[in-house]
């Protein structure tokens, strides 16, 4: 085979030798993951099988958690039980993924936690504390093991199809993260028509009434009443709730929208083995894996920001609908807020994969904090009148920030990780999690401004965090390294430095070694 432009260097270039043996490595690991010769045709149909899937699934559970704090407002049980669920999905990150996907495989996995959420949504027909929380702690549970089987499938493919067209693997699974999350964004559009369809039969002079409360930083909680936080939302609730027989039809829509995602999977989707590496580790092992590779420094650098990407979105999904949107202008009202959300979320998503090669991360990272860092002043200052535009305003910025963080930071553990993507991507999701629990479980005792206040310190110190990783990463991968990764996938180079390889996988399954760093 022609050598032109890369010949084999001397064992002391470590610069070239680091970057050929990711290759080896980045290949080997990618083809033990494919019983047969994929072509790029069935990998982009996959990709579209998994995407069309979450969008069923979350057109579900995103139309239903902007709905929680409404619709189940009887002292908190909506918001306890979103709370209750990514507090079980920060518990299930450490022990539950690892452990399900290996013994029933990444395609069965998906399947079983798209029932689990399912169920979750049925609960809803009669929700008590006794019939909603039990479910939410079983989607809890299913909730790491499903986002680490969806990362883990879509880095893995992506990576193959980087090695097909010569593209570097940061492109690559950049822009199948920003396909994906087109789907899963676009699924606030269906999720909350569906809501807003439903509910706009409700009486319209509900409207009038919600114009007699004091909305937004000012809401009726603790920093007006100084009660545990029920006291005066105990009127609104009762104003605000819609009736029972057209939440019923909602429910029975999501349930079947959640139905329908786990039996495309079932029908549609090629399954990809699990990886030699890990299948031959034990449970423990595989927890090991999760837990030492939290101990990298790039993942301790990146928690602050991945807590902020949960807090953010609960703050939408729990404090924006019903502090601002419910409370001013109308539970019916929410869902087309939310339409224009998800929206532009899904537009961002789609473009921001495909310009990451063009603009790098860096500054779509940059504009993300500094549009959070506005819309998070105007929260605070800005009393909520009846000017409904404003609100599709604030949404669609929001929209537009979230699309950036959820897209590439997704994408970011992937390319950080590639050896080690299902302790990496629960890590991802525990952090995240984490977020969304905070969120949850303060938001019946805390002013909006309060809650910015938490946002705004995250915000800071994780992007703090975030542009060390990056700092370091580049010192430690020369700058025509990134593009010429792809150039090495003939056969004969990887052989020649197959010995080579095998000496950087000593200690890869704790996440202590990354050929990246090497």
């Amino acid at each position: 085979m022609e050598k032109k432009k890369y010949e084999p260097v001397p064992l002391a270039d470590k610069t070239s030798l680091s970057i050929s043996n990711n290759n080896v490595a980045h290949t080997e690991e990618t083809e033990d993951h494919f019983e047969e010769d994929w072509g790029k045709k069935k990998i982009l149909r996959n990709l579209i099988v998994v995407s069309a899937a979450f969008f069923l699934l979350f057109t579900a559970f995103q139309g239903l958690s902007n709905l929680q704090s409404s619709i189940n407002c009887d002292h908190g049980l909506g918001v306890a039980s979103l709370a209750t669920i990514f507090g079980t999905i920060t518990f299930s990150a450490l022990f539950v993924p690892s452990f399900v996907i290996k013994h029933i495989s990444i395609k069965w996995t998906l399947v079983t936690s798209m029932c689990c959420y399912t169920i979750y949504y049925a609960s809803n027909f009669y929700p008590t504390w006794y019939t909603l929380i039990p479910p939410s702690v079983l989607l809890g549970l299913s909730g790491a093991p499903l986002w680490a089987a969806q990362s883990t499938y879509l880095t893995t493919v992506g990576i193959k199809y980087s090695l097909m067209t010569k593209e570097t693997r940061d492109v690559v699974v950049s822009r199948f993260f920003g396909i994906f999350f087109l789907f899963f964004q676009a699924s606030q559009v269906l999720g909350n028509l569906i809501s807003s369809l439903v509910f706009s039969h409700k009486q319209d002079a509900d409207e009038t009434t919600q114009s007699s409360f004091e909305c937004g930083s000012i809401m009726a909680m603790t920093c007006q009443s100084g009660d545990s936080g029920y006291g005066n939302t105990t009127s609104i609730c009762e104003e605000t709730k819609p009736p029972k027989d057209l939440t019923n039809i909602v429910i029975a829509l999501y349930t079947g929208c959640g139905a329908c995602s786990a039996l495309l999977i079932v029908f549609c989707l090629d399954p990809i083995k699990q990886s030699t590496k890990n299948k031959n580790r034990d449970t423990m092992e595989l927890v090991g894996a999760t837990l030492g590779l939290m101990m990298d420094r790039r993942v301790m650098l990146l928690i602050p920001l991945t807590i902020f990407n949960g807090l953010e979105q609960a703050y939408v999904q729990g404090d924006f609908t019903k502090s601002f949107v419910t409370c001013k202008i109308g539970i019916q009202w929410v869902g087309y807020v939310m339409i224009f959300f998800g929206v532009v979320d899904a537009a961002t998503s789609f473009i921001a994969g495909r310009v990451e090669k063009y603009t790098g991360r860096i500054p779509q990272f940059t504009l993300a904090a500094v549009a959070n860092v506005v819309l998070m002043i105007v929260m605070v200052v800005w009393e909520p009148t009846d000017d409904k535009p404003v609100y599709f305003i604030i949404a669609g910025l929001w929209g537009f920030s979230d699309a950036i963080w959820q897209t590439q930071m997704n994408a970011y553990y992937g390319v950080l990780f590639p050896y080690n993507q299902e302790p990496a991507f629960s890590n991802y999701r525990l952090w995240q999690s984490a977020g969304f629990t905070m969120s949850f479980a303060y938001s019946n005792f805390l002013c909006i401004w309060t809650k910015c206040l938490v946002l705004t310190l995250f915000l800071f110190t994780g992007m703090a965090g975030y542009y060390v990783t990056e700092l370091k990463r580049r010192i430690k991968t020369p700058r025509g390294s990134m593009k010429s990764r792809a150039s090495f996938s003939s056969l004969a180079m990887f052989k020649w430095k197959k010995a080579k390889d095998e000496e950087l996988h000593v200690g890869n399954y704790l996440g202590t070694v990354d050929p990246v760093d090497l």
